[in-house]
């Protein structure tokens, strides 16, 4: 074993400890879970898994339950710019100490077992929650669901956004393939609650199958909240039905819900920067799915709109593109730090010729020329997370953000 001293350095070892960074299965994980956890988490879970909108819902659940007396915890990936984003109590990030140690734990139980750093964070979420006593916890599943790390947790509810063609490597390349992935989070006679709107029928069967009574949500939140966008209604009304099926041990009045939804914040989704008289959008829109939920927030106030834009090379670039382009006048593209970012010239190959778009050696230098515009009052930047964390970067360090 290496000598981790610093958060960083923990952090180097477990990207290095196995090749690939995503390994779907639940074999490893789950013995040194079992081993940290013997009689299961002492706490009581919502997981929520889902194509789009994970965040957002969990943003609601959270800052309803925040306005209550229990202690909360939220589990989130990935971070943008600090790890400990990923985990926060009562709405503020954990410490470094909190997390080192909670690595040390794992360390000392896995003897030798092989953990992706997925699988280290999942872990230290369990353990840092455990640690500070949370009555809930509410974890977001990184990929698909059956064989995502955080279903080694017997959930108390489980929630499914929506189900849209993400991760087809690993997930399927049809809605019913992936619908079954996500289904995975469900437990027998415990509450599942859908917002898709059409469920595929694999997670209708999967339901009753396992009989996990299943709620479907058809109809947005009615009163005000606290994120942009049409979508968000129906991410409140989700977040507020899981509460609701948790209320005979965690009670909520409908003046908690009522504050909490309109107080929720997410950074990144749909998320507003001023800067002088223009507005700089963040949203970590990274599929067709998201990209159209996007343009419609959007065209909710119409105005001239340039973007900053980069993707992996592994998404639907030409329908995220194709879904952006009449309300897009300008892109500016720029390469990110990513193993699998798409490479500069591929990238602009797939714009048109009548398409506007400048090609851009580093974020900071896109920001820059597209404020530089006159005219243009609405910069928005969008593709991926790891296009979002490269504009936060430079926007914290030039004190926009």
């Amino acid at each position: 074993m290496h000598k981790k001293k610093t958060l960083d350095d923990w952090l180097s070892w477990q990207e290095e400890l196995m090749e690939e960074t995503i390994v779907l299965g639940l074999e490893r994980v789950q013995i040194v879970y079992e081993r940290l956890f013997p009689n299961g988490v002492p706490f009581t879970a919502i997981i929520v898994g889902g194509t789009n909108g994970k965040g957002s819902t969990i943003a609601f659940i959270d800052s309803i339950y925040r306005e209550s007396k229990y202690k909360v915890g939220r589990s989130t990936s990935p971070h943008l710019i600090n790890y400990n984003e990923r985990f926060a109590i009562d709405g503020v990030d954990v410490s470094d100490a909190s997390i080192i140690e909670a690595f040390e734990l794992i360390e000392a139980k896995r003897e030798g077992i092989l953990l992706t750093y997925f699988e280290f964070s999942t872990l230290a979420t369990l353990i840092i929650f455990a640690n500070e006593a949370v009555d809930l916890a509410i974890l977001e599943v990184g990929l698909g669901g059956r064989l995502d790390s955080v279903n080694v947790v017997d959930c108390d509810v489980s929630v499914i956004t929506n189900i849209a063609i993400d991760h087809t490597d690993y997930l399927g390349d049809t809605r019913e393939a992936i619908g079954k992935e996500k289904a995975g989070i469900m437990r027998t006679s415990k509450h599942c609650i859908c917002g898709d709107q059409d469920p595929p029928i694999s997670l209708l069967s999967y339901a009753k199958e396992i009989d996990s009574p299943l709620t479907l949500i058809k109809q947005g939140y009615k009163g005000e909240i606290g994120l942009e966008g049409i979508h968000q209604k129906l991410n409140a009304a989700v977040a507020i039905k899981a509460i609701e099926k948790l209320d005979d041990r965690f009670p909520v009045s409908s003046d908690m819900i009522l504050k909490g939804v309109k107080k929720a914040r997410i950074v990144a989704r749909f998320e507003k920067i001023p800067v002088g008289d223009k507005t700089i959008v963040l949203d970590v829109a990274h599929n067709p799915e998201a990209v159209k939920t996007l343009v419609n927030t959007l065209s909710e106030s119409p105005m001239e709109t340039v973007a900053i834009f980069s993707a992996l090379a592994d998404k639907n670039i030409d329908d995220m593109i194709g879904l952006a382009s009449d309300t897009i006048k300008h892109w500016f593209l720029v390469p990110i730090s990513a193993e699998r970012a798409i490479q500069m010239e591929a990238l602009e190959n797939k714009f048109s010729k009548s398409q506007v778009t400048t090609v851009c050696l580093t974020m900071d230098n896109a920001i820059e020329k597209a404020l530089a515009l006159i005219n243009i009052k609405r910069i928005v930047i969008f593709g991926s997370f790891y296009t979002i964390a490269d504009a936060a970067k430079f926007l914290k360090e030039s004190e926009y953000y």
